[in-house]
């Protein structure tokens, strides 16, 4: 995509330029190896900053074509390979996921009973729109306190750790034998639903889901760079993946010479398995700014994105974060206000474990897209001071 002058998509070029301080301060403090920040308005770049290093087992300078772990924002594309089937006729939101899955007919839910619980029928089926929006009941394993947690981290992702070859239908029978944490449609609980719908895209499509990627997303938007893993030839581009240590310092947690990222996988993971990078990211981003286009190429109609952009959550099932609901893939802003950062209602985005972070902005016909790689993901502010600071560089 072409880099424009600031001035000539309303970019105040002096605001512009607070942008890589306060990123670099990040990096002096050692709280991060490298960062890449980009902004894009009606169709053309207006910032693309490299910032630091692409780890700290070398001396490597972060590249703008770094590879990155994209964790969770592997959700939006996996989320939208669902709605490019559904324009095909394979199958309806409102569909029972158990018509396409049969493993997740007669679910149970746990239901605590004092010191005890008890596992009660399913008052409904998961829905496809369950599914997309985070109200399947499913769960990830986060919560600590959680019984049903505590099996996802015993169940599924111990096992994972423990098998590297243990395929995507594999994961999904094992998630269709635990427990729901709530009975589908009354609750957001983000879980291991997108991974799920992965499945469900191999199922419907009859090709595994990488295939599926590469053949109907990847190729069409020229997002060579975007896989399940980092082939021989690529590694010299991944960054590597840091976390505080003991004191507070950085230290690898994954290097790229010895990542799982670097070898073949049978688990697709559409939850989050996917590297990128930030152009191959960026044009996926306006394939859907674009309301389904890109170029000459298109993977969606017009309305379907709106659809997708909507607040999809029912008036009863508030979304954690104030100011937020939440579409078919990603977060929606309601309430800029409310949220306590600026933008525009109907900002549409989402971000992963690594600390990487997009959001869309149709009001303002804005792209932005944050990259690092970092774990824990909420241990530092940047990506509220991203968001303030590429507001208030917007003047016209």
């Amino acid at each position: 995509m072409e880099l424009a002058r600031p001035e000539e998509l309303g970019f105040s070029p002096a605001r512009l330029a607070r942008i890589r301080p306060i990123l670099q301060g990040y990096i002096d403090r050692k709280q991060y190896a490298g960062v890449i920040s980009l902004i894009a308005r009606r169709g053309r770049i207006v910032h693309f900053e490299t910032t630091g290093m692409m780890g700290l087992e070398n001396s490597k300078p972060m590249r703008r074509d770094s590879i990155f772990r994209i964790y969770s924002m592997t959700k939006p594309i996996t989320s939208t390979a669902v709605m490019m089937l559904l324009e095909e006729g394979r199958f309806r939101l409102a569909d029972p996921i158990s018509r396409y899955l049969p493993m997740f007919r007669e679910m149970k839910v746990y239901t605590p009973r004092g010191a005890d619980f008890d596992l009660v029928p399913a008052r409904r089926e998961i829905s496809i729109h369950d599914l997309l929006t985070h109200t399947a009941g499913l769960s990830y394993g986060f919560d600590p306190n959680s019984y049903v947690d505590e099996l996802y981290r015993q169940k599924i992702w111990a096992v994972r750790e423990t098998h590297p070859d243990i395929t995507l239908e594999e994961v999904v029978t094992e998630i269709a034998k635990l427990p729901l944490a709530l009975h589908p449609g009354t609750a957001f609980r983000y879980s291991v639903a997108t991974d799920v719908l992965g499945y469900l895209v191999q199922v419907v499509s009859g090709k595994t889901l990488d295939v599926f990627f590469k053949e109907r997303i990847f190729d069409p938007l020229s997002m060579s760079d975007t896989s399940f893993w980092v082939p021989p030839e690529k590694i010299g581009r991944f960054t590597s993946t840091c976390g505080p240590d003991e004191n507070g310092d950085l230290k690898v947690i994954d290097d790229p010479a010895t990542s799982a990222y670097t070898r073949p996988t049978r688990n697709f993971s559409g939850g989050g398995g996917l590297v990128s990078t930030t152009e191959d990211y960026l044009r996926f981003c306006q394939m859907l700014l674009n309301q389904g286009r890109l170029g000459n190429t298109r993977l969606l109609g017009r309305k379907t994105v709106e659809l997708m952009f909507a607040n999809n959550l029912a008036p009863d099932v508030p979304y954690p974060d104030a100011g937020y609901g939440f579409g078919l893939g990603g977060s929606v802003l309601l309430n800029p206000a409310l949220s306590k950062r600026p933008g525009s209602v109907g900002n549409w985005g989402w971000g992963g474990a690594a600390n990487t972070k997009f959001w869309i902005d149709p009001h303002e016909e804005l792209i932005a897209i944050l990259m690092l790689q970092f774990m824990p993901d909420s241990l530092y502010p940047v990506e509220t001071d991203f968001f303030n600071l590429v507001y208030q560089s917007l003047v016209d």
